[in-house]
């Protein structure tokens, strides 16, 4: 199983990079760059291919809607032409309060926009004439008589690799039912190996048939958060008021995704309460409201035998690689969680 790291998109570059060699002198595989808020992820991105070469990289993820198809098929070639074939693109449609609240973007259609997406991506680093016919997106315009505008046209210089791979985080069935169907990796997020595939076994199913098999099995990355020690650690309190945040407050009452899937979970009553509390401003009744129940069967907490145990489970569960979000303020003691998993992990394999 590989492990990969999600660095904080809001750090200090050079910080970052200090970071990032020494997780990957910790044992992991891929360094995973999001984007939600502060920085851009393709620029640290970037940086992160010249400073850690020994490093694969991801975005994890870029949203879809504040780039153009083909902007985002430039980035993906440059960063691979960067890294000489180590990129994975992770692309995803992000949720309302990010797309619309800070982006000012229409959310709209995902997933049909999601699918004209990844085809546009994938024709771009074809090197060919870029020619597209989709609902949501055309390429080239029409073209107007007596014009030169609407010409198909092709990357100047071919891309390093045809087939840079795509991961889609989703969380929704018919997300996932299109992730399973069209994608190289799905990044899921809250992974409780116990209850995975009775939550999107179903919609993996549905998309796996229609997938093409020239694509290869779905590779599954599950976003994982770690932390040194259990409940009572500050890093598993670092954990509560993050599930509070993406429970409570990262979308409107009936259109948060991660609500949906905790309360799938079993979770209904406290995903309510976390709710009310943080959207009335109490984030940290929100916090104390998430039950450690729900952390450890979603996180890599407690000590390293647990972490083994934990890792067992998610590949068990099909989970083909982990990506980390060590949580700590003390980067000593991030580090330390990321090597227990890493021990974890040596441990499984040796047994």
């Amino acid at each position: 199983m590989d492990i990969a790291v999600l660095i904080n998109y809001a750090w200090d570059f050079h910080d970052t990079v200090v970071e990032a060699r020494a997780m990957v002198s910790a044992g992991v595989d891929t360094i995973a760059v999001p984007e939600p808020y502060s920085f851009d992820g393709a620029t640290q991105l970037g940086y992160l291919a010249a400073a850690v070469p020994e490093a694969k990289l991801t975005s994890s993820i870029l949203p879809l809607y504040s780039r153009t198809p083909t902007l985002t098929a430039m980035t993906a070639a440059s960063l691979d032409y960067l890294t000489g074939g180590r990129f994975r693109l992770g692309l995803g449609t992000s949720g309302p309060q990010v797309i619309e609240g800070f982006h000012g973007v229409a959310y709209d259609a995902p997933i049909g926009r999601t699918r004209e997406y990844v085809d546009i991506c994938r024709m771009v680093w074809t090197g060919q004439k870029v020619r597209y016919e989709g609902e949501y997106y055309r390429l080239p315009v029409a073209e107007e008589k007596g014009t030169g505008l609407g010409r198909p046209l092709a990357m100047i210089r071919k891309p390093l690799r045809a087939d840079i791979p795509i991961d889609l985080a989703a969380l929704g069935p018919k997300n996932v039912e299109l992730t399973a169907e069209i994608a190289d990796g799905w990044q899921p997020m809250f992974v409780d190996p116990q209850r995975f595939r009775d939550v999107w076994g179903a919609a993996l199913v549905r998309g796996t048939a229609r997938r093409d098999k020239t694509l290869g099995p779905l590779l599954i990355h599950a976003q994982t958060p770690t932390c040194v020690g259990g409940p009572g650690s500050p890093g598993f309190r670092a954990i509560a008021e993050h599930y509070a945040l993406y429970i409570g407050g990262m979308g409107a009452p009936g259109k948060n995704f991660y609500y949906n899937l905790v309360s799938t979970y079993g979770f209904g009553a406290e995903a309510a309460q976390i709710q009310e509390a943080f959207l009335s401003g109490r984030k940290d009744r929100a916090a104390d409201l998430v039950p450690d129940a729900l952390i450890e069967a979603t996180c890599l907490t407690g000590g390293i035998d647990e972490k083994r145990r934990h890792l067992e489970s998610l590949r068990e569960a099909g989970v083909d690689s982990v990506f980390l979000i060590p949580f700590d303020q003390d980067p000593g003691t991030r580090l330390a969680a990321v090597r227990e998993v890493a021990a974890a992990r040596s441990q499984g394999i040796a047994q």
